[in-house]
């Protein structure tokens, strides 16, 4: 298993938003959202730079 690092703010999001849509954990919610979009970058026939692109877009990487 990979560690990542989380903002504070983010993660105190975070742990909000997985309480009131009735996840097990911050981690099962963080978890859930990575697999959805992964799933869908890769459904999508994404090359390697279409993704950087949208992960840029979405704030994930800059």
């Amino acid at each position: 298993m990979a560690k990542i690092k989380i903002d504070g703010e983010l993660w105190e999001r975070v742990k909000k938003v997985a309480e009131a849509a009735g996840y097990a954990s911050p981690e099962e919610f963080v978890t859930h959202v990575l697999e959805k979009e992964t799933a869908a970058l890769e459904g999508a026939g994404a090359d390697e730079e279409e993704i950087k692109k949208r992960l840029q877009g979405l704030g994930y990487i800059s």
